[in-house]
C-alpha cells in the first residue's frame, strides 16, 4: 500500500512508520504544523506539535529513509479544535480536544488530503486494532490495556477506518516499543510522552480560558438555589471539582462540596455533596458508529466516559435520533460535553457527545 505516516515527533508514531516500512509498504512521513507560533517549544512532557517535535519527526524519517514533509494545518486546527474548545466552555460543557483533533484533523482533513494524493491509508502510532468482522471492519481495543487509545478513536466512522493503519495495536507493552525504537537507532526512543492539552503547554487552562472567554463574577449556589459563595468566572469550573471553590457558607454536615453543574447563561456554579455526582443516565444526539451502524432499539453495552476510566455495563436506547444510556452502577461526575464511547467487549460500537445527565440522587436527598 501507499501509506502516509503521521509523525508527531514521538516514539509511537516513529515506530509505527518503521513497521510500515518493514512491512513493505511505500511510506511517506508527514508532520502536522498545528500552530503558527514559531517559538513554541516543548517543556518536558507538556505540549506537542512543537518545533522540537517537528525536528524529531524529520530525524526519524531520515533514519528510516523515507520522504518527509511538514503540512500546515494550523487554520483547521484553530477553527475545528481550539475554537470548538472555547465555545464548548462558553456553553458550560467540558470538551475533549483530543477527540476533536482525531475527528476533524488527523482522520478528516489529513485523511482527505492523503486520499486526494493517491495514498491508501494514514498510519498513526495509536494503540488500537482493526479486525475484519462479520459486518465489516471493526475497531477494537489494543493488546496493552494500559496504553489502549480506542476511546479517543471512537469518533472514527466506517469509511475512515477503511483507510487507517495502526501498527502498534497488538504490541504487548509500551516498553517494547521503546526498546524497538532504540534498536532501530531512533533518537526519540526515550522521549517523554506528551500529555495535557497540547495548545496549553503550561497547563494553566483556567488562565488560558480567562483570556478568551473573559472573567465575570457570579454566584455559587447549592442544590436548592441558595447563594453560598461567589466566583470570578464560571468557565474556570468543571463538574467534579472540589478545590478553589472559596465558599463562604459551610455545608450543614461539614463535608466538602463539589461542582455539580455549570450554568453559563446565568453565570452560576452549582455545588453539592460528593454523592450527588452520581449520574444515573446520560443522553445525546451527536453520535456516530465505528463500523456498522447500530439499529434503533435497546441494546446492552459497556460505556466509557473518559480516556482512562473503567468501562461500565449499561443499557443503551437509540430512538428518534437520540441515544440514551443507563449504567448498571451510576457514573461518577459526568459533565455535558464529555464523550461517551460504547463497547461490545473489545469492539468499539460508537460514541456520542453527552448533552444531558440525570443525577442518581434527588435534590431533597
Amino acid at each position: 500500500m501507499r501509506i502516509l505516516a503521521a509523525m508527531s515527533g514521538g516514539v509511537d508514531s516513529a515506530v509505527a512508520a518503521a513497521r510500515a516500512v518493514e512491512a513493505g509498504h511505500e511510506v511517506v512521513g508527514v508532520h502536522l504544523a498545528l500552530s503558527r507560533e514559531g517559538g513554541t517549544l516543548r517543556t518536558g512532557s507538556r505540549g506537542c506539535c512543537t518545533i522540537e517535535d517537528a525536528m524529531d519527526a524529520r530525524r526519524a524519517a531520515d533514519r528510516l529513509g523515507i520522504p518527509f514533509y511538514v503540512w500546515d494545518f494550523s487554520e483547521r486546527f484553530r477553527d475545528d479544535v481550539i475554537e470548538d474548545f472555547v465555545s464548548e466552555y462558553r456553553a458550560g460543557r467540558t470538551p475533549n480536544p483530543c477527540m476533536r483533533c482525531n475527528e476533524k484533523i488527523k482522520f478528516a482533513a489529513l485523511l482527505e488530503r492523503a486520499i486526494e494524493l493517491g495514498f491508501d491509508a494514514v498510519c498513526t502510532g495509536h494503540y488500537a486494532t482493526l479486525v475484519d468482522g462479520p459486518g465489516g471492519l471493526e475497531l477494537h481495543r489494543a493488546s496493552d490495556a494500559a496504553k489502549d487509545q480506542s476511546y479517543v478513536l471512537g469518533v472514527l466512522n466506517a469509511e475512515q477506518l477503511a483507510h487507517t493503519y495502526f501498527p502498534l495495536g497488538s504490541t504487548p507493552s509500551k516498553a517494547l516499543v521503546r526498546a524497538e525504537a532504540e534498536e532501530r537507532g531512533l533518537t526519540v526512543a526515550h522521549k517523554p510522552d506528551s500529555h495535557d492539552i497540547c495548545f496549553i503547554p503550561d497547563g494553566d487552562t483556567r488562565g488560558w480560558l480567562a483570556e478568551r472567554v473573559g472573567a465575570e463574577q457570579g454566584d455559587i449556589v447549592d442544590r436548592t438555589g441558595a447563594v453560598i459563595g461567589t466566583h470570578e468566572g464560571a468557565h474556570a469550573f468543571t463538574v467534579g471539582q472540589r478545590r478553589g471553590l472559596q465558599l463562604g457558607v459551610p455545608a450543614p454536615d461539614g463535608k466538602p462540596r463539589f461542582v455539580l453543574e455549570v450554568r453559563p447563561v446565568s453565570n452560576t456554579v452549582v455545588v453539592g455533596p460528593k454523592e450527588a455526582l452520581a449520574t444515573a443516565e446520560i443522553a445525546g444526539e451527536r453520535y456516530s458508529w465505528a463500523g456498522r451502524a447500530q439499529a434503533e432499539g435497546v441494546f446492552g453495552c459497556h460505556v466509557q466516559i473518559r480516556a482512562h476510566a473503567d468501562p461500565v455495563p449499561a443499557t443503551a436506547t437509540l430512538a428518534d435520533g437520540r441515544l440514551t444510556v443507563v449504567p448498571e452502577t451510576p457514573f461518577d461526575g459526568v459533565a455535558p460535553g464529555q464523550t461517551a464511547v460504547l463497547y461490545d467487549g473489545t469492539r468499539v460500537i460508537g460514541q456520542f457527545t453527552i448533552a444531558t445527565t440525570v443525577s442518581a440522587v434527588p435534590v431533597s436527598a
